[in-house]
């Protein structure tokens, strides 16, 4: 029978780190769980089919790029991101709260009117309010949706982080009114405070009452140490419902997962794999590999022979090696494509590590393999 409501089931826990299942209409997602980042309609390049071929389940959108590009027009008559760009499973969007940081120099807040930015294409005026926000991510046709919020720079100045939580909070409030009742799609709030605990919970139980399908960690994952982090997340996840699926969001390196999961985490996303495959690195069960690197100027062997997908595990190192120096466009796409797989192939073993209660070898084993 057809799954037609949004769900999350918890199966057991490792100490705290979770293994769950989201069930959506457009299908399940095992968590621990990592969404490769197709900003702009596309997981960058990588064709859709070999995306699927990674068993990747979900995938992420961004709110802010598809309303400049291609629009809500060409959304509308496509029925929403999924029939644009050929994929059947779940999206998660991102709201654009992200955008209002990482292209600060081109906007500006206001509590009433949201974010008010000048477009980075053609610098035309664009009002992002939290009705805004939510009706773009309603014509995506998004699974999941994401309350705009306002994540502040690496700061320790907590006045400049309070008044984030006061505007998320106050966003947060008004994206749960647009986005009303619906069943079959599920709408995160996301949490703010920076690396102080006080203001974390203060954000965290502001949310909770609001009452949302899921909880996001936002403004981690900008600048600060790796360590602080996940202090922030093992002083602070607790307080997040149990009975509900927890997203930090923009991380990171399997490192930066798998410290994540031990406090709690379910579901994840980053730039890193295909941004790292544009650059010619690749992440493996024996550590990141820099084709860039000479070393690998004779070496026959592949980066992952057990990878049958568009035939990687006949290409060498040293032919990726070659690639990469050429500057060729396939190094990229071959790369990037590789290193999709193995994020997915990582959070399957987390997945069974916790499942057999054998999580804390597995974390003591990979933690600093990719530092």
């Amino acid at each position: 029978m057809p799954i037609k409501k949004f769900s999350f089931e918890l199966i057991t826990q490792d100490d705290k780190a979770r293994l769950g299942k989201i069930f959506t209409p457009r299908g399940e997602i095992n968590t621990p769980a990592f969404m490769p980042v197709g900003t702009q309609g596309t997981v960058k390049g990588i064709f859709i089919d070999d995306i699927l071929n990674t068993k990747t389940q979900i995938i992420l959108g961004n709110t802010y790029h598809l309303l400049l590009r291609p629009g809500i027009k060409v959304l509308n008559k496509f029925k929403g991101l999924h029939n644009f760009m050929n994929w059947n499973k779940p999206i998660l969007t991102d709201s654009g709260g992200y955008q209002i940081m990482s292209l600060s120099k081109f906007n500006k807040i206001d509590l009433k009117m949201g974010a008010i930015f000048k477009s980075h294409i053609d610098g035309r005026k664009i009002i992002l309010s939290p009705e805004k926000s939510i009706q773009v991510q309603k014509s995506i046709n998004s699974d999941i949706l994401m309350v705009l919020d306002e994540c502040p720079k690496l700061t320790k100045d907590k006045k400049i982080l309070s008044k984030a939580i006061d505007v998320s909070t106050h966003w947060a409030k008004r994206s749960k009114t647009e986005f009303g009742n619906i069943n079959s799609k599920a709408l995160f709030g996301i949490a703010q405070g920076g690396l102080y605990k006080d203001l974390r919970v203060e954000s965290i139980e502001k949310l909770i009452e609001i009452n949302f399908d899921g909880y996001a960690m936002g403004g981690l994952a900008v600048g600060e140490k790796k360590n602080d982090m996940l202090e922030i997340l093992n002083e602070t996840t607790d307080y997040l419902p149990r009975n509900k699926p927890r997203y930090l969001m923009g991380v990171g390196t399997p490192s930066d997962i798998l410290g994540a999961v031990k406090e709690g985490i379910d579901m994840f996303d980053c730039v890193m794999p295909t941004r790292s495959g544009r650059t010619g690195l690749a992440f493996t069960w024996q550590g990141k590999v820099n084709l860039k690197n000479s070393k690998y100027q004779n070496d026959t062997s592949p980066l992952d022979e057990n990878c049958e997908i568009r035939n990687l595990n006949k290409y060498s190192k040293s032919y990726l090696n070659h690639l990469v120096k050429s500057n060729e466009m396939m190094a990229s796409m071959l790369i990037s494509l590789h290193n999709i797989y193995f994020y997915q192939q990582f959070m399957r073993e987390i997945q069974k590590n916790i499942k057999k209660g054998t999580f804390q070898s597995f974390y003591k084993k990979y933690i600093n393999l990719f530092d």
